[in-house]
């Protein structure tokens, strides 16, 4: 039997890096590697027991003719892989699963996988790319330290050619050669600006201190403004667009694209203890507050969503996996199975939940993966 290709197809461009002929084929490792994951794995050791475990329903799709390699032989095949050439598959599939990115709100933000590292090394920094609404990770790239996301932001944005979207960044990456990526690809900008930008940073916080002051009567603008109450705390976030681009002077042209000034305001009184926050944002689409104030605040999904689910659900921060690619491929399929579990609507439960599931309903599994037997 083979499998149906609906997954795998999107994988054939990966090389074996082994130099001879092994008795295990790659896309054999492919799939036992996502379906373990799928299933609770998060060692290599226990996708290898996994896969011995449900041989019998893994040869309905591959024949496994010498059955499940050594989880030796998952860690060196995954530590010599081309990661680049895996994130480009992955980038591929989900373009397949979303069709084109238009229009998508995608939030840009950078994790650390603090255990995966060796003695005087620092641990490997993912800079992942996520759909906000649709809840799926679009691409990922590793950097070896978190203040390299300065340049790894571009080489996730030439990989994942977001034409039509509006992308979301903190203060990291709010840089001027980022900013003008962006608008190369024919997407929007909404840039986070605090102090590694303190020229920039003083003068928009000065013009809407002074359109405040005023009541915003001298200054063009929309507004808007959400309460939120949750466990006991009234959150109240008023955010303030305005197109007038004045105040910066000269610092405007630095901006490619540059259409409209933003500033959101977070009150939180929390048993009766009050705090104010304020954010301000250079941002290249020219909508109103009610827009992009839910864009601002969306883009923190990343955390939530993501970042959170890789660590709770997954592990991954508590991953020791240190040679080679082994760590950024296996974060590739982390990311995958979520993917996976975030398409899926016919279970209404948390992944972790969902997960368990996998490992034990054989059906459900086959429906995540999409696959067919074939004679």
């Amino acid at each position: 039997m083979t499998a149906s290709r609906a997954l795998l197809d999107h994988f054939e461009d990966l090389v074996d890096p082994r130099t001879r002929a092994c008795p295990h084929a790659l896309d054999e490792l492919l799939l036992t590697a996502i379906s373990a994951i799928l299933s609770g794995a998060d060692t290599w050791v226990s996708v290898a027991l996994w896969g011995q475990a449900k041989l019998h329903w893994l040869r309905q799709f591959l024949p496994f003719a010498n059955g499940i390699a050594a989880h030796d032989t998952f860690g060196r095949v995954f530590s010599l892989l081309d990661a680049s050439v895996f994130e480009a598959c992955f980038v591929r599939w989900m373009q397949g699963v979303c069709g084109a990115f238009d229009g998508l709100h995608v939030a840009i933000d950078g994790k650390t996988v603090r255990r995966a590292k060796t003695a005087g090394e620092s641990a490997i920094h993912l800079v992942s790319a996520f759909a906000h609404g649709l809840g799926l990770t679009l691409g990922q790239v590793k950097t070896a330290e978190k203040s390299n996301e300065i340049t790894a932001i571009p080489e996730l944005l030439d990989a994942l050619l977001l034409k039509g979207c509006l992308v979301t960044i903190d203060a990291m990456g709010c840089q001027k050669a980022i900013a003008a990526k962006i608008i190369q690809q024919e997407s929007d900008y909404l840039l986070m600006v605090k102090n590694n930008q303190p020229t920039l940073a003083a003068a928009i916080e000065q013009c809407f201190d002074t359109a405040r002051a005023t009541g915003y009567q001298q200054l063009p603008h929309t507004a808007a403004e959400w309460v939120e109450k949750d466990h006991g705390r009234i959150e109240t976030r008023r955010c303030v667009v305005t197109p007038d681009l004045s105040c910066l002077g000269t610092l405007r042209k630095d901006w490619p694209g540059l259409q409209a000034l933003v500033m959101v305001e977070a009150q939180r009184d929390s048993q009766g203890q009050v705090s104010r926050e304020r954010r301000y944002y250079l941002c290249s689409r020219l909508a109103d507050a009610a827009t992009l104030g839910p864009a601002a605040r969306g883009h923190w999904g990343i955390e939530n969503q993501l970042h959170w689910s890789l660590d709770v659900t997954f592990g991954e921060d508590q991953s020791r996996m240190r040679v080679g690619n082994a760590a950024e491929n296996f974060s590739i399929f982390r990311r995958m199975a979520l993917n996976l579990f975030r398409q899926d609507k016919s279970v209404k439960a948390g992944v972790k939940t969902r997960r368990l599931l996998a490992s034990t309903d054989d059906a459900y599994r086959q429906k995540l993966l999409g696959l067919q037997a074939v004679a």
